[in-house]
């Protein structure tokens, strides 16, 4: 079994779409592990984006992750990262496919409702960074 770390964007949130996006991974058989909604704070995104620090968005990705709360979750599963990526669909949701969590709820990539760890090793990195009660792998 896999862990996974997935982040409900503050646009997510606003939009009060929290208990679909949950819906999904629950249905698709993944098991909740830990959720946290917090607001993020500047020290913590620089962490967690610290390969994006030196491009030109930064500071507006900055804004946006710091403009409401934020949704943080542990799944695990078979596969948990690459089954959650595929439901993700990409980064830029006007490629993303319906079905989707982008494609159906997303409409710009600068504000595409969630994020999902790219690989297990990040997946527990961003765990630990996010959420530090469930670090300890199973």
């Amino acid at each position: 079994m896999e862990r996974t770390y997935l982040m409900i964007k503050p646009d997510g949130v606003q939009r009060g779409i929290i208990g679909l996006i949950i819906h999904r991974f629950e249905s698709r058989g993944l098991k909740l592990l830990g959720l946290k909604m917090m607001q993020a704070t500047e020290e913590i995104l620089a962490e967690h984006y610290a390969h994006l620090k030196d491009k030109s968005f930064f500071p507006s990705l900055l804004a946006y992750m710091t403009s409401g709360p934020v949704v943080g979750m542990v799944w695990e599963g078979s596969q948990a990262v690459s089954v959650c990526r595929t439901m993700l669909g990409p980064t830029n949701p006007c490629t993303a496919n319906p079905g989707t969590i982008r494609g159906d709820f997303a409409l710009i990539s600068s504000k595409n409702v969630i994020h999902g760890s790219d690989s297990v090793e990040n997946a527990e990195k961003e765990i630990q960074l996010w959420i530090p009660g469930k670090n300890a792998q199973k």
